[in-house]
């Protein structure tokens, strides 16, 4: 009954334009809102997704690291059971260290993070090259993969391999004090190819043999920086971070991939909240527009109101009236615009006629995803923003005094 005597003052014609014209106006303000904020969202989300997607090529589903240190020591016995965990499909060792890499006068402090066998089937590395192979050689004949921003800084072409660049790294098994430079070995090593993948490991990251880099730093080959670890499809990662975490022991620390970019996660929600909290100030704007309109339809149907109350009804009755009229206002403005993005975002994903421009990312097109909860946070938004909004106006009709005939 409410939102029928609402939809009657929404068509009816009022005595003044200004009354139209500003109801109009909250409604295109709250469209508006509602498409940006789902638009916005579905953007963030579809960047969100890409960079999880990138780093997900780099960081294993599960990672087994030293509880303190920067080196863990794994017997092949462990290794072993650690195999035969369910859930585990396959492990590889890895041993990363900062280190010198020369190429003439060019040169770079980069990581080199040595790898096994296994590496690919841990890893998407390799189905990231940018040029020539990912082969990272054996500890007697080591090739080198750089990150694409690695090969810029250096001044090669890593398909070519027309020079071996010279790498610098500190032994950490047998220490000089009395001489430094005996605690830095050095050798030259050809390369194989680069990867690209995000500027966070193509600019410091150089893969290598793991049996190498060992050798490199004079330590034993039971020594390793992690265990890197992929899962069947069908695994819970937090249940075999469990089983994994139980059969180490205390001395180990087990990651998920999450926790090993829990900074990186928690930064992208928070920039979600602020994008959301900023674009709300839309609605709340669309909001005062609303007041204004439904102050001036309580004044244009004073008269209305006093024939309601003589007729029985009571003023929480005639208070929902007027709310009703301001979820109606919502329900048009912000319907309208979830159906606007809705179609927008749905071109997006298909025809992906929005470029982005610059030219320095992975992607020509704003990359979308859209996400059910976004559409029932924006929805609850624009209700709730309305509900308040309404009050104030639905109150001051609620609380006119019952006179028939004005003194």
């Amino acid at each position: 009954m409410n939102f029928l005597f609402a939809w009657r003052y929404f068509k009816a014609k009022k005595s003044t334009n200004a009354i139209n014209i500003i109801a109009w106006i909250s409604i295109l303000a709250i469209g508006v809102g509602a498409a940006a904020l789902i638009l916005v969202l579905s953007v963030f989300n579809g960047f969100e997704d890409l960079v999880k997607s990138l780093y997900s090529s780099f960081y294993p589903d599960l990672r087994v690291g030293p509880a303190a240190g920067k080196q863990l020591v794994l017997t092949n016995a462990q290794l072993a059971q650690i195999r035969g965990v369910n859930g585990v499909a396959w492990s590889s060792a890895t041993l990363e260290e900062k280190a010198l890499l020369q190429n003439g006068d060019n040169q770079s402090i980069i990581y080199l993070k040595g790898v096994d066998d296994n590496y690919r089937r841990v890893s998407g590395v390799a189905d990231h090259m940018l040029r020539g192979s990912f082969e990272v050689g054996t500890a007697e004949e080591p090739m080198l993969v750089l990150g694409a921003g690695v090969e810029n800084a250096v001044g090669v072409q890593s398909d070519r391999n027309l020079a071996p660049l010279l790498v610098h790294l500190p032994r950490k098994g047998s220490a000089d004090l009395s001489n430094p430079l005996n605690s830095i070995s050095a050798d030259t090593v050809n390369t194989s190819g680069a990867f690209l993948i995000q500027q966070d490991f193509d600019n410091k990251y150089v893969l290598t043999s793991l049996g190498f880099v060992q050798r490199m730093m004079d330590l034993p080959p039971d020594r390793y920086s992690y265990l890197e670890i992929a899962l069947k499809g069908n695994a819970d990662p937090a249940t075999v971070q469990r089983r994994v975490a139980s059969l180490l022991g205390g001395q180990y620390k087990v990651q998920t991939r999450y926790e090993q970019n829990a900074s990186l996660y928690a930064v992208m929600r928070a920039e979600k909240w602020v994008i959301y909290a900023i674009l709300s100030l839309i609605l709340v704007v669309a909001a005062f527009n609303m007041i204004g309109s439904l102050t001036m339809l309580v004044l244009e149907k004073k008269a209305d109101i006093q024939v309601l109350h003589a007729l029985g009804s009571s003023s929480r009755r005639i208070q929902g009236i007027f709310l009703s009229e301001g979820m109606l206002l919502a329900l048009i403005g912000g319907g309208s615009g979830i159906l606007l993005a809705l179609g927008l975002a749905l071109a997006q994903l298909k025809y992906k006629f929005i470029p982005l421009t610059g030219g320095s990312f992975l992607i020509d097109y704003f990359p979308v995803k859209l996400n059910p909860w976004d559409f029932v946070l924006v929805a609850s938004t624009i209700l709730v923003i309305a509900l308040i909004a309404s009050w104030i106006p639905a109150r001051k009709a609620a609380k006119q005094q019952f006179a028939l005939r004005e003194p």
